[in-house]
């Protein structure tokens, strides 16, 4: 019988997966498979259970929960040696990955996805010795996601994140940057940059012509505006996924190094989590390192022909 890990954060989201767990194992167990559940407990617990599933004779992981923790997951299954495939239960606030992968936001047809569908090798990003599945960010409101209680996320969801966000508006600040990629160095003060690999960010953001499969990120930056009004429309072009404002800076690659030029440390975010404040930092891709259960049959958007 195939034996199936199930990690799930019962407080993710509107803290609705447990009304939904019977029916979702349910769904495993007449699919042929031997379900252990394991309920998080801790911030860090998902890391050391992705590790117990991948090395003790599992063939499947299950995530129930937000990107974080999926993102966390993802941290202790890059560490093992054999990888085995992940599906995903989206039951965030957001759930951005699981659009770029194409899961229903519903629960069980999500279940569905893993028990009818085929492993798909996608990217993975690569954070000064972390890793991470969908963005890595720093600069105006990306400490919105990770100080914006779970409680509150729970009751307002999308909501909770616009409120946080105006409440920042008036403490943007710009950072003094250095951008290092292939053989170009871009400076300047900058008071956003994301590196991408997914259809949405904070599911607001949509990114187009984005492949999960190639290798290749993108990066996104915003140089500091004159003004509120300046600032007001590129925060507009960015929703628009306009990249010709002059404000943004927008290319592809494998591998950038973001460097802070000022005194102060800021914080990044990766998966909407805590990133740290490190000086130097170090963005990668590895290529078609871990398999992820999607739809079975059609070709994915992502998918090269």
């Amino acid at each position: 019988m195939k034996k199936l890990y199930f990690v799930v954060n019962l407080v993710a989201g509107k803290a609705v997966i447990s009304k939904k767990l019977g029916r979702i194992i349910d769904e495993f167990v007449k699919e042929g498979y031997e379900v252990t559940v394991h309920t998080t407990q801790s911030g860090e617990d998902a890391v050391e259970q992705a590790v117990y599933a991948n090395e003790n004779g599992y063939d499947l992981l299950v995530v129930a929960g937000g990107d974080g923790t999926l993102s966390q997951c993802l941290q202790g299954a890059m560490g093992c040696e054999k990888k085995i495939p992940i599906g995903y239960v989206p039951a965030g606030s957001t759930n951005d990955f699981a659009k770029s992968l194409g899961i229903p936001s519903d629960q069980f047809k999500a279940a569905k996805v893993i028990t009818h569908g085929r492993p798909v090798l996608c990217d993975v990003g690569g954070f000064n010795g972390n890793y991470f599945s969908y963005v890595a960010a720093f600069g105006a409101f990306t400490n919105i996601t990770y100080e914006t209680s779970q409680k509150v996320k729970n009751i307002f969801g999308h909501a909770a994140y616009i409120a946080g966000g105006a409440a920042h508006l008036g403490s943007i600040k710009a950072k003094p940057m250095r951008i290092e990629y292939e053989d170009k160095t871009i400076e300047g003060d900058f008071v956003y940059g994301m590196v991408t690999n997914t259809a949405s960010v904070a599911g607001m953001i949509t990114m187009k012509n984005f492949l999960l499969d190639d290798g290749i990120f993108e990066v996104t930056l915003i140089r500091k505006p004159k003004n509120p009004a300046e600032l007001g429309k590129t925060a507009l072009a960015l929703l628009k996924n306009d990249m010709t404002d002059k404000n943004i800076v927008f290319f592809r690659t494998n591998e950038v190094t973001i460097t802070n030029l000022s005194d102060k440390p800021f914080s990044w975010t990766r998966d909407g989590e805590y990133g740290g404040e490190e000086i130097v930092n170090r963005i990668c891709c590895y290529k078609k390192a871990m398999p992820f259960m999607v739809r079975g049959k059609s070709r994915l958007p992502f998918e090269k022909d």
